[in-house]
């Protein structure tokens, strides 16, 4: 059932350099994009140090005023926050242009279940007076992002795509929103997605399917699948989404954008309903890597507050440094190549080439992988036990059949099950020993045709495990992983390539994919979507 959109009344983080932007030119992209790595981080960027910042300020003076809502909200957040702090451009000006937009597009692609218009409104123009009075808070200071709609906000109802909590309203927000709000980000609602975080394709949901931007008839992958949508049609510049299985890299594979799921325990939980508590994880959806960085910047850190955070700090990039060894990119063929699309495999070798003519050194590397899926099952099943057993007709029958299959796991089970995940990552960290960083294909295929959705429990289980093949098994080895453009198909699908490193090298990842970002174009491009969203 597809609802109308509503308008709801209503820390200091670790800093985390990332990617810079390639100058100059008579170097190599990807190899200059390496040098760059290892001397400038966010910050410096966001200063202006970026080719697109510099030039004279007479001549870029009122630039992003003059453009189109669709063109202001493609900026990147480095882009838009340079435009804000030079006061080129307002808060208030770039959230009525998302806005507008939304009001625009969403109707076609059902990214937002509820958008808080007039409290985004009322936060930019407290934003706009800040920065006028040189009260800058940082690169998020005015710019307007969206929730996945399992992220609980205070006054602002919090559904998970699920009648079970149609009228559910949080007191309090969670941790990632405290902290987004203290960096001065707008906050403009809440976003669909698959029903409670289960499942791969966000088809399933209470308020209908999201609809791929490139494709209007295709899915957007899941559960983040309205986080994915609405970053790449435009209509925020970045989005939060949760991944226990894949839940953001695989949308945003199939959708066109950066997703990154962050190290185990590096981003807090506290505030958003769970689906897998040994495997959630919360981060960004982006449209650069850079972008990526940027609100990781603002939501990681310690807290207390949730028992699986850790206090392991994010760290600094030095000013300074020698530049990086060749980098050393581990293959793990077995399990994550077999079975592609034939467009997939073809992508993905074209972007190994990249790597490969910049120097990276290609290793073959075996990696276990467990297919097992005892705690998963058994930990969702207890998450939502007694919704179950009192209110079992408010859930989608799909959605409420995949709970009950984790019933029947008895204890020694699990116990045996949860120890061997913890062997498993303490295992898996050795692959780094020979290598930097793990690339896969992100998916297997791309996106599939809304209308092939499976009319089984069985079909949408095994759709699942296909769209997240390659994705699951990083949330069970609790590492870094990011997905980036890296190709389409011949009928304009995006594909996505997945790029891993150890345990809170968040940094190595973010290097090496924005390092592959700047020496190709695929993050560059937009779907069509004013002319499908008129059709």
């Amino acid at each position: 059932m597809k609802k109308s959109l509503t308008a709801n009344h209503s820390r200091d983080s670790e800093t985390l350099h990332a990617a810079a932007v390639s100058a100059g030119s008579g170097v190599d992209p990807l190899r200059r994009a390496f040098l760059n790595l290892s001397m400038m981080g966010v910050t410096g960027l966001i200063f202006g140090l970026g080719p697109r910042a510099q030039g004279n300020p007479a001549a870029t003076k009122g630039r992003a005023l003059a453009l189109a809502a669709d063109q202001l909200t493609y900026l990147s957040i480095q882009e838009i926050a340079a435009q804000i702090r030079s006061k080129n451009v307002s808060p208030v000006e770039v959230t009525q242009a998302c806005l507008a937009r939304i009001e625009a597009l969403n109707g076609a692609l059902n990214a937002f279940i509820t958008v808080t218009a007039e409290s985004a409104l009322a936060d930019a123009r407290i934003a706009e007076s800040e920065v006028r009075h040189g009260r800058w808070r940082g690169p998020l200071h005015g710019v307007p992002i969206a929730l996945k709609d399992l992220i609980d906000t205070a006054g602002v109802r919090t559904t998970a795509a699920s009648a079970l909590y149609k009228d559910r309203i949080p007191t309090e927000d969670a941790t990632v929103v405290r902290r987004l709000k203290e960096a001065g980000a707008i906050l403009l609602g809440k976003l669909n997605m698959h029903e409670l975080a289960y499942g791969g394709t966000s088809v399933p949901s209470f308020y209908g399917r999201v609809s791929n931007p490139w494709e209007l008839q295709r899915m957007t992958g899941g559960s983040s699948g309205g986080s994915a949508a609405a970053v790449a049609a435009g209509l925020c510049y970045a989005a939060l989404g949760s991944d226990t299985g894949g839940s953001i890299r695989e949308p945003a594979a199939l959708c066109g954008v950066v997703g990154l799921k962050p190290t185990y325990g590096r981003v807090s939980n506290r505030g958003v309903i769970p689906l897998v508590w040994s495997l959630d994880h919360v981060g960004p959806l982006t449209r650069t890597v850079t972008d990526s960085a940027i609100v990781l910047q603002a939501i990681a850190g310690y807290d207390p507050a949730d028992i699986v955070s850790q206090n392991h700090p994010v760290g600094r990039y030095p000013e300074s440094a020698a530049a990086p060894a060749a980098l050393r990119v581990g293959l793990p063929r077995e399990f994550f190549y077999a079975d592609l699309d034939p467009e997939i495999r073809a992508a993905i070798d074209r972007a190994l080439k990249v790597l490969v003519t910049a120097g990276a050194k290609l290793v073959d590397v075996p990696l276990e992988v467990s297919t097992d899926r005892t705690v998963f099952r058994a930990e969702a099943y207890a998450t939502q036990a007694e919704n179950i057993a009192k209110t079992p007709e408010l859930f989608l029958p799909e959605t409420l059949a995949k709970f009950k299959a984790g019933a029947a796991i008895d204890a020694p089970s699990y116990i045996r099950a949860r120890r061997e995940l913890e062997q498993l990552r303490r295992s898996t960290v050795s692959v780094f020993s020979s290598v930097d960083v793990l690339v896969t294909p992100t998916t297997r295929v791309t996106a599939p045709k809304a209308a092939d959705y499976p009319q089984t429990i069985d079909g949408a289980m095994a759709l699942d495990g296909q769209l997240l093949h390659n994705t699951r098994p990083f949330n069970l080895f609790g590492l870094p992983a990011i997905s980036v453009p890296c190709g389409f198909t011949t009928t304009g699908l995006p594909i996505g390539m997945q790029i891993s490193g150890p345990p809170w090298e968040e940094r190595r990842v973010l290097n090496a994919a924005r390092a592959f970002e700047a020496a190709t174009e695929w993050h560059t491009r937009r779907p069509p979507l004013p002319q499908q969203a008129h059709s």
